[in-house]
């Protein structure tokens, strides 16, 4: 009996998408696995996420070559050193309700012999994967997103490779912003959640922090940099999700397109931010955007681990059955839980917790407050 499992990305790419991929088949291609259970397994890789369950012609050969790509382990073998991901994505959601593809995405799961999938995403990509497991389709879930924001699990795929990618960012802008006495204001992703620029702006050494999950006065910004420039200090670096937003305005969008999710282009609260600290105060500011750069280049050594933890535990559920359910990282142990939990709510900043609404930034008490150290 062959057992095809068909695996995709979806959404944003990031580092360590081409580790789990490479994970998946690798653990389902085992010989000594297909020994065991007396069964032959196939790998068919999916290109450019959900789009290509949706295109493909499962009678035509040329199209069927197009949209997917058997998988073999030597094809894959050096794919976790590299970013990106080698299938391709997209942020096609065959569930939009105004161009909803769904019949044909069903029909073409049937049509290719596809007998379990390995979503590989963040919540958009999942929220598919779970439709689908609600209409009878066996499909398990990757987390992957530089936001780190699913519910049910404490580590994506993506996040530390983004982190490191705005820790060394910043440290290249410290040196022109000490040349010049600047304030260097850096906007990174983080749509809902602020994750990214918390944690990177804090490893960075940030001075002040602004996160979607607390909205920021301008008044209060400028009072601090100004109170660290009284103080002698030429330079400020100022960190700010992309989603954060001024307390009583709206955020601030670099596009109003809306992609097949319904998600607006976020972006240009830095360059906003930048401008309103020189116009209140008179000090010398740039911006920056590090936008895609944190998607991009190679995976941590910490993505290549996770990606080969989460592709071999992918199998593992297949293998037990265990469909409609995210492999997950939790308190140090692989686990899984349902995806309808991972995506019914965003895993977001909890600022009572994390942040200091007086300094804009990381809290210095919290752990002491808590006793959790003595």
């Amino acid at each position: 009996m062959t057992i095809r499992i068909g695996v995709l990305t979806g959404g944003g790419d990031c580092p360590g998408l081409n580790s789990a991929i490479k994970w998946v088949t690798k653990t389902a291609l085992d010989p000594l696995l297909a020994a065991k259970r007396h069964e032959v397994f196939e790998v068919i890789g999916i290109r450019d996420g959900w789009r290509g369950l949706v295109e493909v012609d499962p009678a035509d050969p040329s199209s069927v070559a197009r949209w997917t790509e058997q998988l073999t382990e030597l094809k894959v073998r050096a794919w976790d050193r590299t970013g990106g991901t080698a299938l391709g994505t997209s942020r096609v959601n065959p569930f939009n309700p105004k161009d909803d593809r769904s019949r044909r995405l069903l029909e073409n799961i049937e049509a290719l012999g596809i007998d379990a999938l390995a979503a590989i995403g963040g919540e958009d990509t999942l929220t598919v994967a779970q439709r689908l497991h609600d209409l009878g389709v066996k499909v398990v879930g990757i987390p992957k997103t530089i936001d780190r924001d699913l519910t049910g699990t404490d580590y994506t795929l993506g996040y530390d490779s983004a982190l490191n990618v705005i820790t060394e960012e910043v440290d290249r802008l410290r040196t022109t912003a000490g040349s010049h006495s600047r304030i260097f204001v850096v906007e990174t992703m983080g749509r809902h959640a602020g994750w990214l620029a918390l944690e990177g702006g804090q490893a960075a050494g940030a001075y002040v922090i602004l996160i979607p999950e607390w909205d920021f006065q301008m008044e209060r910004v400028c009072e601090l940099l100004m109170t660290r420039k009284n103080s002698g200090i030429r330079y400020s670096i100022v960190v700010v999700s992309e989603g954060a937003k001024i307390k009583g305005e709206d955020l601030v969008y670099l596009s109003e397109k809306e992609d097949g999710f319904g998600h607006k282009v976020l972006g240009g609260i830095a360059r906003y931010v930048s401008k309103e600290i020189e116009r209140r105060t008179g000090l010398e500011s740039r911006y920056v955007v590090l936008s895609h750069l944190q998607r991009g280049g190679k995976p941590t050594a910490c993505d290549r681990l996770m990606g080969r933890r989460f592709g071999i535990a992918a199998v593992d559920l297949i293998l037990r059955g265990r469909f409609g359910r995210m492999v997950s990282y939790i308190k140090g142990e692989l686990t899984s839980v349902p995806i309808s939990q991972a995506i019914a709510k965003l895993q977001t900043v909890d600022v009572a917790r994390y942040y200091d609404t007086e300094r804009y930034n990381g809290p210095r008490s919290s752990l002491l407050a808590d006793n959790k150290i003595t």
